[in-house]
C-alpha cells in the first residue's frame, strides 16, 4: 500500500520555530522532524511505499530522507514548481500512483490503525474515504455531512452562523483514494482544493464517497501552541494508546435522565434539555483517555411517536450543544425497538424482540467491535436499574445517578458500583478510582 504526503506550503505560522529555513513538515516534535514521525508510523502500520509532494524548500526534505532506505521504506518525490493547492498536482504524477493509496498532509501528527481504515474503504467499495472525528470546536470547523450509511452527501465549510443541528463530524485530513480521482482533477498547473473543488462536487454524483469515523489521534499541529500540546500528549503515551490496535476504555452513557433532563419520551429537539454539569462531566471523560459513548433505548420509534430521522435530529441537537460547550461524544448508539405489540399507532416494523435494547448488550457489543473496547475496564452510567443491569450483563462496572428516574424504575434487582448525585460526580468518582488503582 502506498501513502502520498503533501509536504508543500511555507508554514508562516511556524516561522518562529523553523526560522523560515526548513519546510513546516520538518519542524521538530520532541527531538524528531514531524515528517519522520509520519513515515515511521506509516511503516509500523505496513505502508512502506511513500511519495512526498515537495513545495517550498523541498530540497531540505529530499536531502534528509533520500530514498528512504535508512528508515526501511521506499520514498519517491514530486517537486511542485508552483503551489497547486491540496489536489492540483495529483494528475501530474499519476504514473507514480498505485491503484489505491492513503493521502495525508505534512502538518498532521497521527497514530492510526490504518488497516481498519482500509478495511472500511474496501467494505464500502468506496472511491474516496475521508477520515472524520469529533472535536472540541465543531462550531468553527469544516463539517462532513453523511447519511445513515456513512455516505458523504455534503460538506459544510467553517461557518459560525450555522442555524441547524449537526453531527460533530470534522474532516480529519486522512484519506483513502482510488487512482481514478485524477480523472476529476483539472490537468496542468492549476491550483485546486481537494475538499471544495474535488470531493464536494463528487458528493453530488453517484461516486461512492464515504466517511470513516475514528476516535484515534490525528491532529493538525501547524502552530507553535499545537506542537507544544502534541509533545505533551506524545510524552504521556496518549497517541499510541488511542491507536485501535490497543484495547480502549469507555464510559458508556445513558441519554434521557442522565445527559438530558427526563421529559417523557424525548423524540423532538424542543423536548431535549441538558442536565446540569453535563458539559463538565464529558470534558473530564474527553481528557481522561476514556471514550464517551452514548447507548440509549428510544422506544418512541416503535410506539409510532417518532421516526428514525426524528431521533437522529434530537441526537444532533445533543452533539451541537455539547460541541458549543467544547466537549464531544465518540459515538452514539440507539435502539428503536420495543418488544410488546398490540398498541394503537405502533410501528410494527420495530415492535420486535432484539439484542440491542438494554439490558441486552447489542449496542455495547457493536461499540466494542468498532473501538476494540476492554469491557472489564469500562463503565456504564445511567439513571435506571436497566442501565445498571446492562453493565452487569456486559461485564462492566456501573454507576447510578440520582437524576432522571434515580433508579426508581425497579426493573431489576441489581447493585451499582457507584451511586452519585449527577453525571459530573459519577465521572469524578470513576476517575478517582482509576487514580487509586481500581475498585
Amino acid at each position: 500500500m502506498q501513502a502520498v504526503i503533501m509536504a508543500g506550503g511555507k508554514g508562516t505560522r511556524l516561522s518562529s520555530l523553523t526560522g523560515g529555513k526548513i519546510p513546516k513538515p520538518m519542524v521538530d516534535v520532541d527531538g524528531m522532524p514531524l515528517l519522520e514521525r509520519q513515515i515511521l508510523t506509516l511503516k509500523r502500520e505496513g505502508v512502506n511505499n511513500i511519495l512526498i509532494v515537495l513545495g517550498h524548500l523541498g530540497n531540505v526534505i529530499k536531502d534528509y530522507f533520500g530514498d528512504g532506505g535508512k528508515l526501511g521504506v521506499r520514498i519517491d518525490y514530486y517537486q511542485e514548481t508552483q503551489p497547486l493547492g491540496t489536489a492540483g498536482s495529483l494528475p501530474l504524477f499519476v504514473e507514480k500512483l498505485e491503484d489505491r493509496f492513503f493521502y495525508l498532509f505534512g502538518d498532521v501528527l497521527f497514530d492510526l490503525n490504518l488497516q481498519k481504515l482500509l478495511n472500511f474503504h474496501q467494505s464500502k467499495n468506496a472511491f474516496i474515504t475521508m477520515m472524520v472525528h469529533p472535536n472540541t470546536h465543531p462550531f468553527d470547523s469544516d463539517l462532513v455531512i453523511t447519511d445513515d450509511n456513512d455516505r458523504v452527501i455534503d460538506l459544510d465549510p467553517k461557518n459560525p452562523d450555522r442555524n441547524y443541528y449537526y453531527n460533530n463530524k470534522v474532516n480529519a485530513g486522512m484519506y483513502v483514494m482510488e487512482k481514478g480521482i485524477c480523472d476529476y482533477i483539472k490537468a496542468g498547473q492549476i491550483k485546486q482544493d481537494l475538499e471544495k473543488d474535488i470531493v464536494l462536487p463528487l458528493t453530488k454524483t453517484n461516486k461512492p464517497i464515504f466517511a470513516y469515523s475514528s476516535s484515534e489521534y490525528l491532529k493538525d499541529i501547524g502552530t507553535p501552541e499545537r506542537i507544544k500540546a502534541a509533545v505533551e500528549e506524545l510524552k504521556t503515551g496518549k497517541l499510541r494508546q488511542k491507536n485501535l490496535n490497543n484495547p480502549q476504555k469507555a464510559i458508556f452513557l445513558d441519554r434521557d435522565g442522565t445527559i438530558n433532563k427526563s421529559n417523557g419520551y424525548v423524540y423532538r429537539p424542543d423536548l431535549f434539555e441538558l442536565e446540569e454539569h453535563v458539559i463538565e462531566a464529558i470534558k473530564k471523560i474527553n481528557a481522561s483517555g476514556y471514550l464517551a459513548i452514548v447507548v440509549t433505548n428510544q422506544p418512541s420509534v416503535a410506539r409510532g411517536l417518532a421516526s428514525i430521522d426524528d431521533i437522529n435530529l434530537v441526537n444532533k441537537k445533543m452533539e451541537t450543544l455539547l460541541g458549543q460547550g467544547g466537549v464531544y461524544l465518540d459515538a452514539i448508539y440507539f435502539c428503536p425497538h420495543h418488544p410488546e405489540s398490540g398498541f394503537e399507532g405502533e410501528n410494527k416494523a420495530y415492535k420486535i424482540p432484539c439484542s440491542c435494547r438494554k439490558p441486552d448488550v447489542g449496542m455495547i457489543q457493536k461499540a466494542k467491535d468498532k473501538f476494540n473496547i476492554d469491557l472489564a475496564s469500562s463503565w456504564i452510567i445511567g439513571d435506571t436499574t436497566t442501565d445498571i443491569q446492562t453493565g452487569i450483563n456486559a461485564g462492566m462496572h456501573a454507576a447510578l445517578v440520582m437524576t432522571g428516574e434515580k433508579g426508581e424504575d425497579k426493573q431489576f434487582d441489581c447493585v451499582p458500583d457507584i451511586i452519585a448525585p449527577n453525571l459530573d460526580k459519577a465521572v469524578e468518582l470513576i476517575l478517582c478510582k482509576d487514580d487509586n488503582h481500581g475498585l
